[in-house]
């Protein structure tokens, strides 16, 4: 899934897939976002560790889940 942060006083967001679930995101995102340690932290699907200060995030894009299609489609 697509996960798009928009960051303030920046003119692109950061964006990136990752293989957990929208439940899991939204809970990491509202966790840090209500008080946690004023970080939130994700993993893309490579491996790579995403941190960003809460105080800087515009905004949160979770993409849909689904899975990508192989082959023709009627």
């Amino acid at each position: 899934m697509e996960i798009r942060i928009g960051i303030l006083n920046a003119p692109r967001e950061l964006s990136f897939e990752t293989d957990e679930s929208a439940a899991d995101v939204s809970g990491k995102v509202s966790a840090a976002i209500g008080g946690g340690t004023g970080v939130l932290e994700l993993t893309d699907n490579k491996g790579a560790q995403y941190v960003v200060p809460v105080a800087g995030i515009a905004y949160v894009q979770i993409g849909a889940e689904e899975t990508r299609r192989v082959g023709f489609v009627a």
